[in-house]
């Protein structure tokens, strides 16, 4: 039985942690240049935490007051057998223990599977494109087919899903397509989210002369559209505007340019079980050797509790760096 009940996540400068994000595997069938090299080295299946294992681990943190779920990757549709975790983590939307199961992807899997998503409660997906143009898009993807994704986005909206398109903003590359993916995204009814790039693990080339702050992608878009400021929050870091022409919202997510760190209500759990209580740091804790210690939780969730009174202020993001602020690539963390 657990030994702690109740939304007791509360971080040392007051913060509550009520949103875990859940990488369930660091693989990915595209090789985004932003996030990963191009000859990738992943983790040996025998490694990963079982699906049994990341359901514990989940509703563990459930029992101690998170209420928002995200299952990320790597591609987290990659892994096999990946629905019955959704299937599995379900029964706390089922008994209200759990507000919202939420899937970042890249879509390449997402028309497979969106009927069946849906079932299990999950209402809203974020979709990563980053162009618009098909030969740019596998350009950035390295292996990715945009046709392939705007199908699952398609499939996931028949479904009845709410869809957030997620663009990384880089500059030289995607920067001229800004005013168009505001455009298609308010054809879909979709929400869009910019982001900067951000320096984690090693890539090739550098990632100073990809990074387009934010201020500049807005700047862009008023050209073209009307936006004005909602104070409208999903969970998430995101800053968002509505556009006056769609009726849809633009969010900003902005490491570099204006700091989120004071309201971060988040920690990530990679496939390994280590959590990550800041996605810019490398402090982490080990819950996989507490989630095998034994058939109690007890000691998994003090573990949890220690992990959490060590959450830091704000991440340590520095673009201009000639090494990334990280080691470990954004797959591992999950985003």
């Amino acid at each position: 039985m657990p030994s702690t009940t109740g939304p007791s996540l509360i971080d040392p400068f007051g913060r509550r942690v009520t949103y875990l994000r859940v990488s369930v595997t660091d693989r990915c069938d595209f090789r985004c240049i932003y996030c990963m090299s191009e000859h990738m080295t992943f983790l040996p299946k025998a490694e990963l935490l079982t699906l049994e294992e990341l359901d514990r681990l989940c509703s563990a943190f459930i029992r101690k007051g998170v209420r928002k779920l995200r299952i990320t990757g790597g591609e987290p549709l990659v892994r096999r057998g990946i629905m019955w975790l959704f299937r599995a983590l379900g029964r706390h939307l089922d008994r209200g223990a759990l507000d919202e199961l939420a899937l970042t992807t890249n879509a390449s899997q997402l028309a497979r599977y969106a009927a069946e998503l849906a079932d299990c409660g999950v209402r809203r997906v974020n979709v990563s494109i980053d162009s618009l143009n098909a030969e740019k898009f596998r350009a950035i993807t390295r292996i990715g087919r945009l046709d392939q994704v705007v199908a699952g986005v398609e499939a996931v909206r028949e479904a009845g899903l709410a869809v957030k398109i997620n663009t990384v903003a880089l500059k030289g590359v995607n920067d001229d397509e800004i005013g168009d993916m505001v455009a298609w995204c308010g054809d879909r009814d979709c929400d869009l989210t910019f982001i900067e790039v951000m320096p984690m693990g090693e890539i090739d080339g550098y990632r100073s002369e990809q990074y387009m702050p934010l201020t500049a992608v807005r700047d862009k878009i008023e050209e073209r559209w009307t936006l004005t400021d909602t104070d409208y929050r999903s969970g998430g870091p995101a800053r968002y505007v509505t556009v006056a022409e769609t009726g849809r919202r633009i969010g900003f997510i902005t490491p570099h340019s204006h700091n989120f760190c004071e309201s971060c209500n988040r920690v990530r759990l990679t496939c390994t079980g280590t959590l990550y209580m800041c996605l810019g740091r490398d402090d982490s804790a080990d819950l996989r050797a507490h989630l095998r210690a034994g058939s109690s939780d007890a000691p998994l969730e003090a573990a949890i509790d220690d992990a959490i009174a060590r959450k830091p202020k704000g991440h340590d993001f520095v673009i201009e760096r000639a090494a990334p602020a990280v080691a470990r690539h954004m797959s591992v963390t999950g985003g």
